[in-house]
């Protein structure tokens, strides 16, 4: 299988420095991230944290000069480079790095053009610009500072050493969406494999990510909400386990 090729652009205004190693390693489960830039006008002190991190990623920067006061001079250079990029063809995909809503058009365009476009910002970023990406993904779900093994204040509660700190809550909207999207993949006796569910569930909602509820991987989170039968199946010559789930 073709590994994706993909464009990293990341606003460095409008995200934290802190997590750039760990966002790196995530971009590389989806794909190789040939051309990596970041924007920002580097005479401010603002940014100065990015500086000690770029030539150990290997990122370029761009500088782009504020010649307004007050308004975010990178975003028209990203969108230039971006399109440049996909008319080139050297890329399969994009990867956004930002928490601003102003990329949103950029993300539905470079779709509309057959791109993979993965997008990463902060709990705060605007609704419009996380539903335009394939897929968006937390800054503070990669961050391992935020990685907890200690007690909830909740006497019922207790985040494992494996989870990171939630930073959404399981609630009925979930349990909706999880139970909707399993009825969608069901077969006729009602089982679904939930090897198709997680794909199945990021098309109906761009940011869902079991690591947001806590939950290293889906199954976890599937077993969390007791709302389903579940059944471990061994096929083939190596016994490989495959699991199916059933709204109870």
């Amino acid at each position: 299988m073709k590994e994706e090729k993909l464009a990293v652009l990341i606003d460095a205004d409008n995200v934290p420095y802190a997590s750039i190693k760990e966002m790196l390693e995530e971009i590389a489960k989806n794909g190789t991230p040939t051309i990596k830039r970041i924007y920002a006008d580097w005479t401010k002190p603002t940014v100065s944290g990015w500086k000690s991190v770029l030539l150990e990623n290997a990122i370029t920067p761009i500088q782009q000069y504020s010649y307004t006061t007050g308004k975010n001079s990178s975003d028209s250079a990203m969108i230039i480079d971006a399109m440049d990029i996909l008319y080139s063809e050297k890329v399969d995909g994009f990867c956004i790095v930002s928490s601003d809503s102003d990329f949103t058009r950029l993300a539905t365009r470079l779709r509309e053009a057959g791109m993979t476009v993965l997008g990463f910002g902060e709990k705060k970023t605007p609704k419009p610009f996380i539903t335009a990406c394939d897929k968006f993904i937390y800054l503070e779900i990669l961050n391992p500072k935020i990685k907890v093994a200690k007690e909830i204040k909740s006497k019922t509660k207790r985040i494992s050493k494996d989870q990171t700190s939630p930073l959404s809550t399981i609630d009925q909207k979930l349990i909706n969406l999880i139970t909707d999207s399993v009825s969608d993949l069901s077969d006729e006796s009602g089982w679904t494999f939930l090897g198709n569910l997680g794909n199945h569930i990021l098309k109906k909602k761009t940011d869902f990510d079991p690591r947001n509820y806590g939950f290293p991987k889906l199954f976890p989170l599937i077993q969390s909400i007791d709302k389903f039968e579940i059944d471990e199946r061994e096929t083939g010559v190596n016994n490989i386990r495959h699991i199916y789930l059933k709204n109870k």
